[in-house]
């Protein structure tokens, strides 16, 4: 059973829909043209997250997005800096309207932080806290506008892995507001170099099975409002685990990936390369 907190009520509802195996999933950004804030890109990234965490317990997800209306250069700008990120093409993009049509029978709305909710529309809100603005030694404007060859390198700092981002943010209850520092970074930076390659040592060895308490543990965490920063430190706790095999480590943390997006294998055979 999946899930999460609708903030119309405060409370835990079930979704979707128990009649039903598929999630559709509505994320709202702003309908002004003027720039997209990080808060914006964590929402995306919320709903991606969401729809991973759907179809690892058994359902199929469909997303939907609602933007401005771009010009098309502007669009594919975002499109590549949202691919950079490691959030999935969504099954629909649609411009905003008024009555809502495209997202209107949605299981679930995720809205970016100031986006206001449709009235007289069904289905569980979810509003995605705010990021707060960036601090000057982190490098990361506020906001961002969308200027095709840029984009990407306004969010992502120079020299950093854009799915660096990603684990910042996923480090964070989405309900809970982040503030963004040069501090942040270099930790999510470095935590997520040390994982690959740890992941890359472990594949080396013989495969075992993921521990079961770990597997309970996981599936109950994000089962419960999408408790992904509980994962982060369930796999933090995971490798430095003396009873859990080097194999047993390597699958745990591609199965968790398939949630979290990080391209934790992104270094595995890079060793057997190299020696030859």
């Amino acid at each position: 059973m999946l899930r999460i907190v609708d903030t119309r009520t405060g409370h835990l509802v079930e979704i979707p829909s128990v009649r039903r195996h598929l999630l559709s999933i509505c994320v709202h950004l702003p309908a002004d043209d003027v720039g997209f804030v990080l808060g914006d890109l964590r929402a995306l990234l919320v709903g991606d997250v969401l729809a991973r965490t759907a179809e690892l317990h058994g359902l199929q997800a469909r997303t939907f997005r609602t933007v401005p209306d771009l010009p098309p250069e502007q669009a594919e700008a975002l499109d590549r800096a949202l691919s950079a990120l490691g959030v999935h093409p969504p099954h629909t993009v649609g411009v905003h309207h008024p009555n809502g049509t495209l997202c209107a029978a949605a299981d679930v709305h995720v809205h970016a932080c100031g986006t206001a909710a449709q009235e007289g529309v069904g289905g569980v809100l979810v509003d995605v806290g705010q990021v707060g603005p960036a601090s000057p030694e982190s490098g990361v404007p506020d906001r961002v506008h969308l200027l095709a060859p840029g984009f990407l390198d306004a969010v992502v700092p120079e020299g950093t892995d854009p799915l660096a981002v990603r684990m910042l943010m996923l480090g964070h209850a989405h309900r809970v507001p982040v503030t963004v520092t040069g501090t942040a970074f270099d930790e999510a930076r470095r935590t997520l170099r040390d994982w690959r390659q740890l992941v890359a040592d472990w594949a080396q060895e013989p495969s075992g099975p993921i521990p079961a308490d770990v597997l309970r543990h996981a599936h109950a965490v994000l089962a419960d409002d999408l408790g992904v920063p509980a994962v982060l430190d369930l796999l933090a706790t995971v490798a430095t685990r003396g009873d859990v095999p080097a194999g047993a480590k390597f699958e745990t943390f591609a199965f968790l990936d398939r949630v979290l997006g990080l391209d934790l294998a992104r270094e595995v055979g890079h060793q057997h390369r190299a020696a030859t």
